[in-house]
């Protein structure tokens, strides 16, 4: 019994931090492929779906609002977003990725399996001696 406790609490803990290095390797990746986003507020148009706002470099920007996003606009006719610093008409309503965000949930769930089932077996060792 001791000994299939020893094999569980040992997979769980390189699973738990294998997986914590390569998702924590793939959120770099992803947030530095990411690019830079700058802030700006956008004007919603009269026909209601899509977006205008200044760049940077004071030039005129568009772009249209998914169904599924409108609720973010809400009555004002104003938002703020986020534009792709050095491109044309390209808009997010958060500042990072939503994949960056599971990503990064993810590494830290595998973080904690390893160091609890660490843990765990430091304190099995202990028991038992």
């Amino acid at each position: 019994m001791t000994q299939a406790l020893d094999a569980i609490l040992e997979i769980f803990t390189w699973v738990g931090f294998g997986a914590a290095f390569a998702l924590g390797i793939v959120s770099v990746i992803v947030w530095a492929s990411d690019g830079s986003w700058l802030r700006a507020e956008a004007y919603l148009d009269e026909d209601g779906h899509t977006l205008r706002w200044l760049d940077s470099e004071g030039d005129v920007n568009s772009a249209d609002v998914a169904d599924q996003d409108r609720h973010r606009v809400g009555a004002d006719p104003t938002a703020q977003i986020w534009y792709r610093h050095g491109w044309r008409d390209r808009m997010r309503f958060t500042r990072r990725p939503p994949v960056l965000r599971l990503l990064v949930g993810l590494t830290i769930g595998g973080a904690a399996l390893g160091l609890a089932a660490t843990v765990a077996s430091v304190v099995a060792y202990f028991v038992r001696g």
